[in-house]
């Protein structure tokens, strides 16, 4: 198949094969409740089951969920742990639902700076699900763009060193690069609840082609109708990846 006929097939996607989202809003919606801000970080976990939901309903493949990002550090430190012992709680709680419908959970970003029971209660969550053959559902969790692409490389650099290989540059290109990300799939479709417009340091490598698509609506009030406009908003673009609309909509070159 030529480049430009896999470019035509991908723009003929209705449903998109990788959505990410920025949940973003929980504070705000906690706030115009008058309720602290962990208020609205516990109200958006229904958000996350109906959009979990609605992705193995609708036969999307990935689904990655920006959770907690590196710069999120910076907050209230009784938000952060509240946010911490919310997710430590949902890996416990959610994890045999998401098994028995068949979903595979991977936790992406740097888990260096976990406690080693977190990390344990991380890794027995995966391996619960790894054989899952459903949905791929990624948390990113302490996740940053820019970390994700460096710590790619040095991927690539350790297991050259392993081989007994120096460091050649030549060997790097895009699919090595994207194949050592923690999400080695393109976005097609990045939603943001929230009304901002900013992708904040969120998978920069895999939104080089994707949709955007924006919502005023805060997260936790994020259901089906908002995800299903979402998916028509994308099945309305001619998605061109540098062609032309010419070349996509099979004219000449």
């Amino acid at each position: 198949m030529s480049e430009i006929a896999e470019f035509q097939q991908l723009n003929r996607q209705t449903v998109p094969n990788h959505v990410a989202i920025i949940m973003d809003g929980n504070g705000r919606w906690a706030n115009l409740r008058g309720k602290p801000r962990i208020f609205g970080h516990r109200a958006g976990v229904e958000s996350v089951r109906r959009a979990v939901s609605f992705a193995c309903e609708k036969g999307i493949r990935v689904l990655t969920l920006f959770a907690f990002s590196s710069e999120n550090w910076r907050r209230p430190k009784d938000e952060v742990s509240g946010l911490m012992d919310l997710f430590s709680w949902a890996l416990t709680s959610e994890v045999k639902k998401l098994h028995r419908n068949q979903v595979k959970l991977k936790v992406i970003g740097d888990r260096s700076v976990f406690s080693e029971s977190f990390v344990k209660r991380i890794s027995d969550a995966e391996k619960l699900t790894e054989n899952n053959d459903g949905l791929l559902l990624n948390v990113a969790v302490n996740y940053g763009g820019r970390w994700d692409i460096i710590n790619a490389v040095k991927r690539i650099c350790a297991e050259m060193s392993d081989k007994g290989e120096s460091f050649d540059a030549d060997v790097l290109n895009e699919q090595l690069v994207s194949e050592h990300l923690e999400a080695p799939q393109d976005v097609d479709l990045l939603i943001r609840t929230g009304g901002e417009k900013r992708i904040s340091n969120f998978l920069l490598w895999q939104l080089a082609y994707s949709e955007m698509y924006v919502s005023d609506v805060l997260w936790p009030d994020f259901n089906e109708e908002v995800f299903q406009r979402a998916v028509e908003y994308f099945a309305s673009r001619e998605r061109r990846f540098g062609c032309t609309g010419e070349q996509i909509r099979g004219g000449k070159r």
